[in-house]
């Protein structure tokens, strides 16, 4: 049986994996989690705390707020934070350990945190991923099959907000991550425009491609179009099937965990991480912004 730790309660992918990995919506049989952790955050309260500790400590997990006793004797750790703030002061002394990680999106709250985290898996010879689960939605996957050379693509998301953070990095990432998926990686640089329905993005590429991300306040729907010289295809996310999106999700982490192969690059997601950077910089200086180079 393979060992996981979860670091963090303050996002609801707490519960979520743990009730895949061994609750009444059980998934596999190789994987348990058996420690996490808690810290406060400003991203939920102690009480929204308590209620996860309560749900995940009936099937099994033993909760600590201590980081060196829950990581001991684990095989592989789930760092669930929200708090995109966090991330790297986490994840540096995970790095210690050398063992198998998977980071919640998104890579980190900034681009030096998140060039930082890329440094660390480097020096430690880590093996570690990224990613939304936007990326494993069948109508995404459809997608990229049907279009596989696109030369123009948009994706649209929800704009939501939090009391820490900034929104486009919290929550836009999502819609950034489904961006990577059909578009893949050479972003230039980011002009992005706000209005009172949220926050518009278009991505230029090295090679001449588009890339349009919609950030919308009050849509909390997700969908996009890919289009090549001769071939077009547009997707909405069936948001009433969420539980089948994590479970992919699920699925992907599980098969990282067992063989060790690493299905989204960390390089990859640095990108994701700046156009997301590129994006907040076009905002506050109202001219095209470079996406910051690893």
């Amino acid at each position: 049986m393979f060992k996981l730790a979860i670091i963090g309660l303050d996002t609801s992918h707490t519960p979520k994996f743990v009730d895949f990995i061994q609750g009444e919506n059980k998934l596999t049989d190789k994987l348990r989690v058996v420690k996490a952790m808690r810290f406060p955050s400003a991203f939920q309260s102690e009480a929204g705390q308590d209620e996860r500790q309560a749900a995940i400590e009936k099937l099994g997990v033993k909760v600590s707020t201590d980081f060196a006793e829950t990581v001991a004797g684990v095989d592989g750790l789930l760092l669930e934070i929200n708090d995109p703030a966090l991330h790297l002061e986490y994840f540096s002394k995970a790095a210690e350990l050398g063992l198998p990680i998977f980071l919640d999106k998104p890579l980190a709250d900034n681009i030096e945190n998140a060039r930082e985290i890329v440094r660390l898996k480097q020096e430690h010879n880590l093996n570690v991923w990224t990613s939304s689960s936007l990326r494993f939605t069948s109508e995404i996957k459809e997608c990229t099959t049907k279009v596989s050379n696109p030369v123009l693509a948009n994706t649209y998301g929800p704009l939501d907000s939090n009391d820490a953070g900034n929104p486009v990095v919290w929550y836009g990432v999502h819609s950034f991550e489904m961006l990577m998926t059909i578009m893949g990686q050479g972003a230039e640089s980011v002009k992005a425009t706000k209005d009172e329905r949220g926050v518009v993005a278009i991505v230029n590429y090295k090679d001449g491609r588009r890339g349009i991300v919609e950030l919308n306040s009050e849509a909390f729907i997700y969908g996009g179009r890919a289009q090549s010289a001769d071939s077009a295809f547009s997707f909405v996310v069936d948001s009433s099937i969420t539980s089948v999106v994590y479970a992919n999700l699920m699925q992907a982490i599980e098969d990282f965990m067992l063989s060790g192969i690493v299905p989204i690059t960390l390089e990859e997601s640095f990108e994701v991480q700046a156009m997301l950077e590129a994006t907040v910089q076009s905002l506050q200086s109202g001219e095209a912004a470079a996406a910051p180079s690893l």
